[in-house]
């Protein structure tokens, strides 16, 4: 058994792996997936990492997954704990020393973006209406401007097994770009799953295999 401490995206919640955490379940696994805080500007990124492991508490056997912008905290928790593994799943791959506010311009995601205001169509094309609904309605304002602002803290990756969960019809990071992304600052071959970004609302069950194997 394996403990998969869920970390959501920018604007999310815990809620947002209700899904995926059911099924991690189902399979005889134990889900953490907190609400990383919300509404303060002046909380860092260890702030929210710190959030994570408060919840993970003495469990072991980690798996640490994080979602988009969740991958910037993810790393900070599988390397503060020791974390069996880090999956990041349609993530913002983190630099060291890098403030996540700067990442866009960065990877160069302007020249990439499909650019479509609608999140209907950018984020929850492929997730059912009520469901993308609900998720709408329990947006948080999260992450801080503080934490993006501030340098990326880690000096390296994390020595812990590294894999990543590209979205093959994600409209917000289109796949060429992540899977160049990816190329350059993990060096490693993503997985994929036919998906658009919000893959733990739209392929619950498929992820959670993919997370799982």
């Amino acid at each position: 058994m394996s403990t998969f401490p869920l970390i959501h995206g920018a604007g999310d919640g815990g809620w947002y792996w209700y899904l995926v955490g059911a099924e991690l379940v189902r399979r005889g696994h134990d889900v953490v997936a907190p609400d990383l805080p919300a509404d303060d500007e002046s909380l860092t990124l260890h702030d929210y990492a710190d959030a994570v492991a408060e919840q993970i508490g003495d469990r072991s056997g980690l798996v640490v997954v994080g979602q988009s912008f969740g991958a910037f905290t993810a790393p900070l928790v599988a390397d503060r704990l020791g974390a069996d593994a880090l999956i990041l799943v349609a993530g913002m791959v983190p630099r060291p020393g890098e403030p996540p506010g700067d990442w866009w311009e960065n990877t160069g995601y302007a020249e990439a973006a499909q650019g479509d205001d609608d999140p209907y169509v950018s984020f929850y094309h492929d997730v059912p209406r009520a469901l993308a609904d609900e998720a709408m309605s329990r947006e948080r304002a999260h992450p801080s401007e503080t934490s993006q602002r501030e340098p990326w803290p880690l000096a390296d990756w994390p020595e812990v097994s590294t894999r990543f969960v590209l979205c093959t019809e994600d409209r917000f990071f289109p796949p060429a770009f992540l899977r160049e992304v990816v190329a350059e600052r993990l060096r490693i071959v993503p997985e994929e799953i036919s998906a658009g970004h919000c893959v733990a609302l739209s392929r619950p069950r498929e992820l959670a295999q993919l997370l799982a194997y």
